[in-house]
């Protein structure tokens, strides 16, 4: 009994290993195909049967990519439009977060509650009210313009709160008395505890901004502002798909979101943790 009981034991690490990898394969697998698929003729992407490895490697897809259609000026304009909604981002969820998290003010609980039903809105239901604001600033064709609906992440703010929780008031207080300003104490304390989830924040908001295509779409006339997102669909003709030239620029657009990724990948997973440890 006690031998079987063992067995069983044994058998669960085992069980759940197999699942995670065989889950991770499924999940992997579009990549692996995308990725193939950037690496192929046109004739052999379109042959029946298809094959997952090409014969005939060829690197003409990234060379029509990054020469052709301009897609270097793209990277930079999705660079710059993340860069800014990331910095955004995180200055005010800092401050909203950590307001709500460690300040008494009337109406805190519904106005956070307000600012956290605005999570669950989809951007399609107050998109025209946006654009009618952008178009009486006359933000169109510019960074500020395609920017303007992410300044501001309410789960950041709700993120950042969570783990303010676990910053002790104690050592708030200690500084308080020792004549620390509020701004101090943001900059000096606050902040660099922060500094884990602010990271795992700034990844997230930075890929959302990475992967924004339907406002981009309604408020970029020219080519020269288009989003690498946007540059996808140069290879979208009337009459057929250049699959070739679209895998590569998949690829393209995904290697700096996977890099940052795997570099900073123990600080996004550690900053979602910590930032449940306390309600």
């Amino acid at each position: 009994m006690k031998q079987s009981t063992r067995m069983k034991v044994k058998a669960v690490p085992i069980l759940i290993s197999v699942l995670l990898v065989v889950g991770s394969l499924v999940i992997l697998m579009p990549f692996v195909w995308i990725l193939f698929t950037s690496l192929k003729t046109g004739e052999e992407i379109l042959r029946v049967p298809p094959s997952i490895l090409p014969r005939i490697f060829t690197l003409q897809n990234y060379v029509a990519v990054l020469t052709i259609q301009q897609f270097p000026r793209f990277i930079l304009n999705s660079f710059v439009i993340s860069t800014l909604s990331m910095v955004s981002v995180l200055l005010t969820s800092i401050l909203g977060g950590y307001a709500f998290a460690k300040f008494r003010f009337p109406l805190k609980n519904v106005l956070f509650v307000i600012i956290l039903s605005t999570a669950i809105v989809p951007f399609e239901v107050y998109m025209v009210s946006v654009f009618i604001t952008v178009s009486k600033l006359k933000l169109f064709n510019n960074y500020f313009g395609i920017v303007f609906p992410i300044l501001i992440m309410s789960f950041g703010m709700f993120f950042i709160r969570q783990y303010s929780y676990s910053i002790p008031n104690q050592l708030l207080d200690a500084a308080r008395i020792d004549g620390g300003s509020e701004l101090w104490i943001l900059l000096r304390i606050v902040i660099p505890l922060c500094t884990t989830p602010l990271m795992a924040l700034g990844i997230f908001s930075f890929s959302e901004a990475w992967a924004f295509f339907i406002w981009p779409l309604i408020i970029v006339n020219t080519k020269g502002m288009y989003t690498i997102e946007l540059g996808l669909m140069q290879f979208h003709k009337r009459f057929f798909m250049d699959h070739g030239p679209i895998a590569a620029g998949a690829v393209v657009s995904i290697l700096p979101m996977l890099i940052v990724f795997l570099l900073l990948r123990r600080r996004f997973v550690q900053g979602v943790t910590l930032s449940g440890m306390k309600m």
